[in-house]
């Protein structure tokens, strides 16, 4: 099958969880997605999910996991990083590479701090050490339009607070079409990520993690805010840092190719 992509569901806890896996390497890259897993799962997507990743697959299996299929209503981000454990723990995934993307960049975190032999190397991309006050305006207005089932306003929202004013002019034209794509049958497991959000606080913990880091931001970033990752950089030890000016939340798809290259430098060399 074209880049040997797979599409896989293990159980844990009392629920399932999806993943796809693709490339024929020897290492496992591991990747946490952002918020936009509460909305529609990666199950059934591996070749869609492939393409972008094309140079990491001769060195790397790469494994993108969802968050459980069942959440409950009151769900943290430490025990949704214990649930990745036990996932990696299940595949045999031990010593890998591991990226987290905004909320998965917050899992990530919590990752290496608690189980630090499932983390090799860590990149952090567009994601913050806890819920500033940025964040939880965000984080409060989404969860008000999910809570409302006002999915093209919830979309809307999201693409006007993630894109850069450049790539906006051409988005804007998608925006009669959001309102039906990605709508979710009921937005439980949106709010429950979401949620999990304005608890977060790992800031106190993250001298804990000793792996090589890599963070990466967006000067321009209105969800989390630039001042997230320049916190996370004086709190991780021997961590680098790289922040993309002009761009914000949506750095690692505006930039993919550069983003996608940058990563994997790091990945293999431990330079930025």
């Amino acid at each position: 099958m074209l880049w040997n992509a797979k599409n896989g569901q293990i159980s844990v806890g009392d629920s399932e969880m999806s993943y796809v896996s693709f490339g024929r390497g020897e290492k496992a890259f591991v990747i946490l997605p952002g918020l936009s897993d509460g909305l529609t799962t990666v199950k059934g997507k591996a070749l869609l999910l492939a393409k972008p990743y094309s140079r990491f697959l001769d060195r790397y299996t790469v494994y993108m996991f969802s968050r459980k299929d069942r959440l409950p209503a009151e769900y943290t981000i430490r025990q949704m990083a214990a649930d990745q454990a036990e996932a990696l723990r299940q595949l045999g995934l031990r010593g890998a590479s591991v990226m987290g993307v905004s909320q998965g960049g917050m899992i990530a975190q919590y990752l290496a701090i608690d189980r630090p032999e499932t983390t090799d190397r860590l990149v952090i991309a567009v994601s913050a050490p806890r819920a500033n006050e940025t964040i939880r305006a965000c984080i409060a207005r989404w969860i008000a339009y999910a809570e409302q089932g006002d999915h093209r306003q919830l979309m809307i929202d999201s693409a006007e607070m993630s894109y850069s004013r450049q790539y906006l002019k051409k988005y804007r034209k998608l925006y009669p079409l959001l309102g039906h794509v990605g709508r979710p049958a009921d937005y439980g497991r949106f709010l429950s990520n979401a949620r999990a959000i304005l608890s977060f606080d790992a800031c106190d913990q993250l001298g804990k993690i000793a792996c090589p880091t890599l963070i990466i931001g967006g000067a321009d970033d209105r969800i989390v805010g630039i001042d997230a990752s320049l916190e996370m950089k004086e709190r991780i030890a021997g961590s680098g840092l790289y922040v993309y000016p002009g761009l914000g939340h949506a750095a690692y798809e505006e930039a993919a190719e550069d983003f996608n290259g940058r990563v994997f430098r790091f990945l293999e060399t431990g330079q930025l």
